[in-house]
């Protein structure tokens, strides 16, 4: 009877065991099923978010696209209804094209879009010796240092000339190819205005701006075969940094561009601002006959050379999609892209 008892008591306990062990391969099992689940479950998740991520993205790009779209319909409404006399209703008016920002609204979204004549902007590759003075204002007004601004004014010509002889703020081969990735100055011509990225002095926040500073490149042009600034299409930023040129002046400027525009809207006769023999005239009793600013950086010329920046907002998203292009119109009908980035950092 021991002996029974004394078994009975060894099974039992080798039972126990056993239950004791499934239970834990059970526990085990719920834990890594568990896991699995939740793993699937983030992953579910993450994808669905990237999913409206990347829908709101493709979106804002579609109404940044119809921004650009716009802008050039706009130059070849404006080019055709340029120099008419007829009254034109509320709305119906041809934009500006100094930079001032316009707003389409779209399904569930909207689009802003501005456009800027290549002539009003600081000619790159027209800098001299004599005219960069007004990109050194230009920085200088910007909130740079003045040693800064010479820098890089240096730089650039430097840079572009066809020697390796320095100037004295500049920099040529010698300085670049000491850099921890070597490059030689490209003594000519500039393609584009990122190009300045790889000039000495040229940060990506001058370049761009930083959120507090406009980027350089809102005021500088590859496109422009002029080395004067069209007193009609440049912003206040570049009329101020023109020599002789004071804020009396600068304002007295944009009060005749904004009366020109309305004359044209109202359909009075007279002159789209201040062009034409009429618009030297104009320039100069503003400016002064011994403002240097008169001649020698200043002139009424336009070009058929058009830079559109848009952004597309769909509703519900914080941040928008940028596009810049530069276009240049041919004939009546017909346009050609000289430069299109995508997506693009535009000031909104």
């Amino acid at each position: 009877m021991m002996q029974d008892k004394q078994t009975l008591m060894v099974r039992g306990a080798i039972l126990a065991s056993q239950d004791g062990v499934a239970l834990l391969m059970v526990l085990w099992t719920l834990t890594i099923l568990s896991v699995i689940v939740f793993s699937f479950t983030m992953m579910a998740r993450t994808e669905a978010y990237s999913s409206a991520s990347f829908r709101a993205v493709v979106a804002n790009r579609f109404l940044a696209e119809a921004g650009i779209e716009r802008g050039i319909v706009e130059i070849f409404y404006r080019t055709a209804t340029k120099g008419q006399t007829t009254v034109v209703l509320e709305g119906g008016e041809a934009v500006k094209v100094d930079g001032t920002p316009y707003t389409g609204k779209m399904d569930k979204g909207q689009y802003t879009f501005r456009i800027m004549d290549e002539s009003g902007k600081i000619p790159l590759n027209g800098l001299t010796d004599s005219t960069g003075v007004v990109l050194t204002n230009l920085l200088t007004n910007m909130g740079y240092q003045q040693e800064e601004a010479e820098t890089v004014v240096d730089s650039i010509l430097d840079w572009r000339d066809e020697d390796e002889l320095r100037r004295l703020h500049g920099a040529e081969s010698e300085y670049y190819m000491t850099l921890p990735n070597p490059y030689k100055a490209k003594n000519g011509p500039f393609d584009t205005v990122e190009e300045l990225i790889l000039v000495k002095g040229v940060t990506p926040a001058m370049l761009y701006g930083d959120g507090k500073k406009k980027g350089i490149i809102n005021f500088l042009t590859v496109s422009s075969s002029s080395n004067t600034i069209n007193v009609n299409a440049a912003p206040k930023e570049v009329l101020m940094a023109v020599p002789g040129m004071d804020p009396g002046k600068v304002d007295a400027l944009m009060i005749q561009r904004k009366a020109a525009a309305t004359t044209a809207t109202t359909g009075t006769t007279g002159s789209q601002g201040v062009q034409g023999s009429q618009g030297i005239q104009d320039l100069a009793a503003i400016l002064g006959e011994k403002t240097p600013a008169s001649g020698a950086f200043l002139s009424t010329d336009e070009s058929n050379v058009f830079s559109i920046e848009a952004i597309g907002n769909r509703e519900g998203t914080q941040q928008g999609y940028g596009i810049r292009a530069i276009v240049t119109v041919e004939g009546t009908a017909a346009y050609r892209y000289l430069y299109y980035k995508s997506p693009a950092q535009v000031e909104p």
